[in-house]
């Protein structure tokens, strides 16, 4: 199913994405009717996507940083079978994400394009940044 709603969001046009969700719609509906009839009803929103770039929207799409965090902290409660305390728990989260965004500080690939791409959409917002 996952596979089906890529080829929404990371088709070229509003039109390739519209067809994209009919197309998983016709595939999906007899078991998942929930998922298309909400990007239908969101459709108004989510096709805004559509109008920025392919490097910009890698960005909005991606959640690989996000998938790492959680992986982090799975990867640290499994490991103990319980905790002493709440404060104890909330330590040891902290300390993954402590661990975790040491990696966040490199820059994304292509970062120069996606900036420049940035400044050209959002330059209002971006430039008291710079």
């Amino acid at each position: 199913m996952a596979k089906d709603l890529k080829l929404i969001y990371k088709a070229a046009t509003e039109k390739e994405g519209s067809s994209a969700l009919d197309d998983f719609a016709e595939k999906w509906d007899k078991r998942y009717p929930h998922v298309s009839a909400s990007w239908k009803k969101n459709w108004a929103e989510l096709s805004t996507f559509f109008k920025y770039p392919p490097e910009i929207r890698t960005l909005i799409y991606t959640t690989n940083l996000i998938e790492s965090l959680h992986r982090k902290i799975r990867k640290v409660d499994k490991n103990k079978s319980s905790f002493p305390n709440e404060q104890s728990l909330f330590k040891l989260v902290y300390l993954a994400v402590e661990e975790t965004s040491r990696k966040w500080t490199m820059r994304h690939r292509d970062w120069a394009m996606i900036y420049s791409q940035l400044m050209i959409f959002f330059e209002d917002r971006l430039r008291k940044y710079v």
